[in-house]
């Protein structure tokens, strides 16, 4: 059985949301992240990213992880990938070539689009959003990001999802990229297609179950 190492409060939200859609099972051990953390060495503290125990398992200290077996993964959007490989189904690659295009997509989401998302949601979330350094942050970052999206949007309008034409785990892998851009009001407006897809795909009954289980872990 497939275990899950983190935390929904992760990007391990997107290996949740691919194990809701499968309806596959699986096992969850929480791992939070040490900066969150007072004290994360502490007698009492909750099992962390810096607990030895965890740094067995993954020497980099972060999350998520997954284990199958003595098979070990670290990185969301290749867990992703494996899971859907390994379970089959139409969210997963039918041949080599939607394959490669899955990993494709999946490498440009991370190298293109989410530091800059990031970028964004984190200035929006420590609270600088509002001030002059934090605008001229949001407003270089959201420059930043007009190219990549713009080739999301064109893809999108041409193909209606990721790969092969139907919802796969690529669309989860991108939506989740995606999603933090979403913390900046207006920003997807330019991009309609993107905005009427990440929709779609938060209309899944998949999301929201993860989304729920999010909500209510401890911020």
């Amino acid at each position: 059985m497939i275990t899950i190492y983190g935390v929904y409060r992760s990007r391990a939200s997107r290996n949740f949301w691919l194990l809701a859609e499968l309806g596959l099972e699986h096992e969850h051990v929480p791992v939070i992240q040490a900066y969150r953390l007072p004290d994360p060495a502490a007698a009492d503290a909750p099992f962390n990213t810096l607990s030895p125990g965890f740094l067995s398992i993954s020497p980099a200290g972060a999350v998520p992880v997954l284990r199958d077996g003595d098979f070990v993964l670290s990185e969301s959007l290749a867990m992703n990938l494996y899971i859907a490989r390994k379970a089959g189904g139409p969210l997963a690659p039918a041949d080599e070539r939607e394959n490669a295009l899955m990993e494709q997509w999946a490498l440009y989401g991370i190298s293109s689009i989410e530091p800059h998302a990031l970028a964004i949601l984190f200035a929006h979330a420590e609270g600088r959003a509002k001030t002059p350094e934090g605008e001229a942050e949001i407003a270089a970052e959201a420059n930043r990001l007009r190219r990549p999206l713009a080739v999301l949007n064109s893809h999108l309008r041409e193909n209606g999802h990721m790969v092969g034409r139907r919802f796969t785990v690529a669309d989860i892998n991108m939506a989740e990229i995606v999603r933090y851009a979403q913390a900046e009001p207006g920003l997807l407006d330019g991009y309609p297609e993107i905005k009427d897809w990440l929709a779609a795909c938060h209309a899944r009954p998949g999301f929201k179950a993860m989304w729920e289980t999010r909500l209510a872990e401890p911020a």
